[in-house]
C-alpha cells in the first residue's frame, strides 16, 4: 500500500527519511517557483534550500488545513522571495555562464538575442502584476497544474482561479503592450 502525503508528512516529523522523500517530490517545483521569481538561476538554488531548510525546521508545526503540504512549501518559498526582492534593487544582471547556458545549439546571436529580450519582456511585464497572479502564471504554464490544484495551493475556488486567470491575462497582454509603446 501507498503511503498517502498526509502519512508521510506525519512521519516526516519524526524522521529524517521521510522528509528527504517529500523534498525529492517537490524540489523541482520549488525551485521553478523560486527562479521564475527571482529570475536568477542561483539565488534560485539558495532560495530554494533555504524553503526545505526552514520546513524542516518547522515541520513539527505543520497541520494540514485541507491544502496538500505542497501550499505549505509555496507559502514558504513566496515569503522568501518577497523579502529577497525587498532586500534587492530592481536592477537584473545576467552573468555570462547563464547567457551561455541558456545559449542553443545552432542558434544564432541575432536570435537569442530576440528571444531574451522577449523573455525580458515577459518577466518585466509579470513583475507588475500582483504576486498571487504572478503565483498563477507560474502554477499553471511552469507547473503546468489544473485549475483544481491551484485552487488547492491558493486557497481559492476552482472558479475563483479560472476568474482570476482570465483577468490575470488580460492585465499581462496590457503590460506588454505598454512596454511594448514605452520602448519604441
Amino acid at each position: 500500500m501507498s503511503e498517502t502525503e498526509e502519512m508521510l508528512v506525519e512521519r516526516a516529523k519524526r524522521d529524517a527519511t521521510a522528509f528527504g522523500i517529500l523534498y525529492e517530490r517537490y524540489v523541482d517545483r520549488i525551485y521553478n517557483y523560486v527562479f521564475y521569481r527571482t529570475g536568477d538561476a542561483r539565488e534560485a538554488e539558495d532560495l530554494t534550500a533555504r524553503v526545505f531548510y526552514r520546513a524542516l525546521g518547522h515541520i513539527a508545526e505543520y497541520r494540514a488545513r485541507g491544502a496538500p503540504f505542497v501550499a505549505w512549501l509555496y507559502r514558504i518559498a513566496h515569503n522568501l522571495v518577497a523579502n529577497w526582492h525587498r532586500d534587492r534593487s530592481r536592477r537584473r544582471e545576467i552573468r555570462l555562464d547563464d547567457v551561455a547556458a541558456m545559449a542553443e545549439k545552432g542558434a544564432t546571436p541575432h536570435h537569442l538575442a530576440e528571444r531574451n529580450e522577449d523573455a525580458q519582456r515577459l518577466l518585466r511585464a509579470m513583475a507588475k502584476l500582483p504576486t498571487d497572479r504572478q503565483q498563477l502564471l507560474i502554477l499553471k504554464f511552469v507547473d503546468g497544474l489544473s485549475n483544481a490544484e491551484i485552487g488547492r495551493i491558493m486557497g481559492r475556488s476552482e472558479g475563483a482561479v479560472k476568474s482570476l486567470y482570465h483577468r490575470t491575462l488580460l492585465a499581462l497582454r496590457d503590460a506588454l503592450a505598454e512596454d511594448v509603446r514605452s520602448t519604441e
